[in-house]
């Protein structure tokens, strides 16, 4: 049995999806996801899939490519999984490898990767030259059997939207977009300031869904947004959620979160997903108070290469 390694091709969608979802169960992906993300990615990204593939099966992928819109430049990235019940036959060295060549030849000095906290993957990472940067926490939440808090009172002066209200004009969610991510904790800060781009890459994503992200606004302004994405199906998983600076401590994150939430399991989705930067206390603090629990953990590795 021979493994080998190619880019991928729009009839691995499925397959892809497949062996993410083994890999990954707390991620929300689908097929339209898998190739949007591929067909609408900014040139300066240097984007590839990479698939593994033993004996006609596919059995490992990576998604691998530039930080382009980080102030930091060479930054690269190479996110691969194998499914679970194929490891131990090279597919994630082989893809690593593929990645790591092809991030060279586009001038990447350093590669990130995140990989899952558990002995075997670290001391895969490890061998290879992976040293640990920052951890993140995977977290659910059982919309359909457990509980969430009650809707809470619309402070004076705010109103609650959709990012379906903002159709004609998403301009102002793009503003909010880039500032809160901004601020986000990362080891690969990233400044948003392309409209065209994000309204390519993020507006139109076929997993964003724009009547369940909340939108609260104060005095005519976007003051906070919780982004929902979801599978069409039971999976919804919040993309972000963050306040402007000018708003803040005022408990407009839990409030637009908690919309969403609600208005997700009205629409018949049963499972929540969120990820968090360990370091992140305040967003973690309320995913706690919503009935979040810990799920998975995955630490941000990194590589020199240049």
């Amino acid at each position: 049995m021979t493994v080998i390694v190619r880019d991928f091709l729009p009839t691995d969608a499925e397959g892809w999806v497949q062996v993410r979802r083994a890999a990954l169960p707390f991620m929300v992906t689908t097929p339209e996801c898998v190739a949007f993300d591929l067909a609408s990615a900014h040139p300066d990204k240097r984007y590839r899939l990479l698939v593994a593939e033993e004996d006609g099966e596919l059995i490992g992928t990576a998604q691998v490519g530039l930080v382009h819109d980080s102030p930091e430049p060479g930054q690269g990235f190479c996110n691969a999984y194998t499914h679970p019940d194929r490891t131990g036959r090279g597919a994630g060295a082989l893809l690593l490898r593929t990645a790591e060549e092809h991030l060279a030849r586009e001038g990447a000095t350093s590669v990130y990767t995140w990989v899952l906290d558990t002995p075997s993957d670290r001391a895969f990472a490890e061998k290879r030259g992976y040293a640990p940067s920052r951890p993140a926490h995977f977290l659910h939440l059982d919309l359909a059997g457990g509980s969430l808090p009650p809707r809470q009172e619309v402070p004076a002066g705010v109103g609650l939207r959709t990012a379906a209200d903002f159709a004609d004009d998403p301009r102002p969610l793009f503003e909010a977009d880039a500032e809160t991510t901004a601020d986000e904790p990362s080891d690969t800060p990233v400044e948003l300031s392309d409209y065209e781009d994000w309204l390519n890459h993020t507006w139109r994503h076929p997993g964003l869904d724009h009547e369940l992200t909340s939108v609260a606004v104060v005095d005519g302004e976007v003051a906070a947004f919780s982004a929902a994405e979801t599978d069409g199906l039971t999976r919804y998983m919040s993309g972000m959620t963050g306040t402007r600076r000018a708003y803040r401590g005022r408990g407009l994150a839990k409030l637009v979160k908690n919309d969403s939430l609600h208005r997700a399991r009205a629409a018949g989705y049963t499972d929540a997903y969120t990820g968090n930067d360990a370091d992140n206390g305040p967003m973690l603090a309320v995913n706690r108070w919503f009935g979040y629990e810990l799920c998975a953990t995955e630490v941000r590795h990194v590589r020199r290469i240049g």
